[in-house]
């Protein structure tokens, strides 16, 4: 790998530099076409985003310091050649004369539009000491947020307590046992059975764990030992993410003040279905009053539950305490007992009723293909989609399971291949890497997933069909290319309701052991438990999406604060629970410093408003309808997951919904 990157980058380079040569002599033809502008530029692009993008995807997924070492010194590089793609006068010339000169459709139109747009984002239109500093700046964002996600992931490693004392656990389900004590198995290099009910046992950071333990464990003293170690993540000593953050904000205010923005926010959104940071305020704020006042009830409620219930009725409850008494307060008022339901969602059942739904709804089939393509994990799966005509339409890789010491939280869709036509008149079908982190099997069971598990799977694989259902031949516009941020969620989001159709959910819910379905009533506590505590959850990502769009938005108000006293601020009107002293959460806020989502967090909540709207209209048809549900998942597979980034997202949502869309469903669905 060392030596076969910098190949490809000369070769890209040199590549590069015969396109431009090719450029100066059309540059004053007149008849300047598609096929020898765009084409050339995208096999160019293809191939960058191809070998860089299976570098990124085995540094996120199969983390060394190997690896770490050659994405490092490759990353200054590939910045390096973007922003001369991005720069190149000669190329942007020729854009802007293919624009002027030629009747392109809707699509190319777009396409071409987002790509000069992007030129400018890249600082074509900068004189050359303002180019070079933004040169300049690019590399050094690149390299800080690398160093981001590896300090997060090396602290989220680093922490640990083995565990030898019952009453340390108690309260712990038995799978939750099973995985502490195999960890330790594996940090104390031990030999022999792994005692879950005797130790010693692993805690630890890794989501699977923490979620599990912070729900569980009756131990209060523990609880709070690991919530301040995980909110404090990345914080101090050779991990510390605090200056990383402040040096990143103040680069992203330079950036886009060189290309003549007010702001970081203002340059976000100038490419984003919302337009502007008052239509995104106004949103989060329609949505923040409701939840607040609910999310104030909700902890009262839990507060005189749990002094009824034992706890100290001189104190209030702190942050450690809430997902703890929220399962208890969940248990007797809904009767659920959610890790009681494991068993029925097993990995394997789970995935049978997701394609059965995808094969009723979009009348495609997926077909397990392990062995016809590497894998960089033994846990990894690999399928293939065809269509009804029994032709392979895509393929998609399955990474499921957590993996803390290699792999990054979080879950995730990624592009491997696109979909295309190559120069020899090829089809390319599109491939998808899907990543979760979630439970993975222990001793003699297999991976039992969780409900909000079974929900991210649903939530990842809307992503992944966006992608490998499209029917643009056009890479710059196929799946969720030319996609905008905002309104890239709702694929994903619009996946996550099937986990409440009744039909749907019971297909999919049998125990791994006995076969027996998942009895109704479950089902019913299921549906109940979705709006349980909603308001503190909406207020939970509405408190990330505000705080992401102020510290990009360069208010006077807080010129004199760090981004952590803002955050405090903001915290004020965003929580009910204030930001304990410990609690550094921007330290490892990975979305908006090592990934997309800067100034765009906010795009969960705006994409939900829109797949909640699409949802309704197979509610309003009657779930239970089989030939009016297949009607409208055709009608929607052919327009939100075919169309891609063809037409403008709000064009795509009304050709599927007939109108533009309703926020009364996404209130109603959250119980607000």
């Amino acid at each position: 790998m060392k030596k076969e990157f910098p190949v490809l980058l000369e070769k890209l380079n040199s590549d590069f530099n015969d396109i431009e040569t090719e450029f100066s002599s059309l540059i004053n033809n007149e008849n300047l076409d598609w096929e020898n502008v765009m084409n050339p530029l995208n096999k160019i692009n293809e191939e960058l985003r191809w070998s860089w993008g299976v570098i990124s995807h085995l540094n996120s997924v199969k983390n060394s310091e190997q690896l770490r070492e050659v994405y490092a010194k490759l990353l200054p590089n590939v910045i390096n050649l973007g922003n001369k793609f991005g720069q190149s006068k000669i190329i942007y010339k020729a854009l802007k004369t293919l624009r002027e000169t030629n009747n392109l459709d809707v699509t190319r139109n777009r396409i071409l539009d987002k790509e000069i747009i992007d030129m400018e984002h890249s600082g074509i239109s900068l004189n050359e000491s303002d180019q070079k500093e933004y040169n300049a700046i690019s590399e050094r964002l690149g390299e800080l947020s690398t160093k981001f996600s590896n300090n997060v992931l090396d602290a989220t490693n680093k922490w640990f307590l083995i565990l030898e004392n019952k009453s340390q656990i108690k309260g712990l389900p038995e799978r939750v046992l099973e995985l502490m004590a195999l960890s330790a198995q594996k940090h104390l290099k031990k030999e022999g059975n792994v005692d879950s009910q005797n130790g010693p046992w692993k805690l630890s950071l890794d989501i699977p764990t923490y979620t599990a333990f912070m729900s569980y464990a009756e131990d209060s003293s523990l609880r709070e030992k690991l919530y301040k170690a995980f909110v404090s993540r990345a914080s101090n000593g050779n991990e510390n993410n605090s200056q990383i953050i402040e040096e990143i904000l103040t680069l992203r205010t330079k950036q886009s003040k060189l290309l003549g923005y007010e702001s970081w926010a203002e340059l976000s959104l100038s490419t984003k279905m919302a337009g502007k940071i008052d239509n995104v305020e106004k949103l989060l704020e329609e949505l923040r009053e409701p939840s607040f006042k609910a999310a104030e009830l909700e902890l009262k409620n839990l507060n005189n539950f749990a002094h009824k219930n034992g706890f100290n009725a001189d104190n209030q409850l702190k942050p450690w305490d809430i997902s703890y008494w929220s399962e208890l307060l969940r248990k007797e008022k809904l009767n659920l007992d959610q890790e009681a339901l494991r068993p029925w969602f097993p990995l394997e059942d789970v995935l049978k009723g997701l394609f059965r739904l995808c094969e009723k709804l979009f009348d495609i089939k997926v077909v397990e293909a392990n062995g016809e393509a590497p894998v960089w994990n033994e846990d990894v799966l690999f399928f293939n989609i065809f269509n009804n005509s029994n032709n392979k339409i895509a393929s998609f890789y399955l990474d499921p399971f957590s993996r803390p010491e290699s792999k990054r939280g979080g879950a995730w869709m990624d592009e491997c291949l696109n979909k295309n036509i190559d120069s020899e008149g090829n089809h390319i079908v599109p491939v998808a890497y899907l990543v979760c982190n979630q439970t993975p099997p222990s001793k003699n069971k297999p991976s039992l997933m969780s409900f909000d598990e079974v929900q991210t799977l649903f939530h990842e694989f809307g992503h992944g069909l966006q992608h490998m259902l499209t029917t643009i031949d056009l890479p710059q516009a196929a799946g969720i290319n030319n996609v905008e941020w905002d309104a890239v969620e709702l694929p994903s989001q619009f996946m996550e309701n099937w986990c409440f159709d009744k039909k749907t959910l019971l297909n999919i819910a049998k125990h791994y052991e006995t076969g027996e379905k998942l009895h109704e009533e479950d089902y019913e506590k299921l549906c109940a438990n979705r709006t349980f505590n909603c308001g503190m959850g909406t207020l939970r990502q509405l408190h990330f999406a505000i705080t992401d769009l102020r510290l990009h938005s360069n208010l006077s108000s807080y010129q004199e604060l760090n981004s952590d006293e803002i955050r405090r601020d903001i915290a004020k009107n965003t929580t009910i629970l204030p930001p304990i002293n410990e609690d550094k959460f921007l330290c490892c806020f990975s979305h908006i410093f090592a990934g997309g989502y800067s100034a765009g967090y906010y795009s969960y909540k705006w994409a939900e408003v829109l797949s909640a709207d699409a949802f309704s209209m197979f509610e309003e048809a009657g779930l239970e309808n089989d030939q009016k549900i297949k009607d409208i998942g055709k009608k929607f597979k052919e327009t939100i997951l075919s169309l891609g980034g063809s037409l403008p997202p709000l064009e795509i949502f009304k050709l599927f919904r007939g109108r533009e869309p309703k926020t009364e469903p996404l209130i109603r669905h959250l119980g607000l």
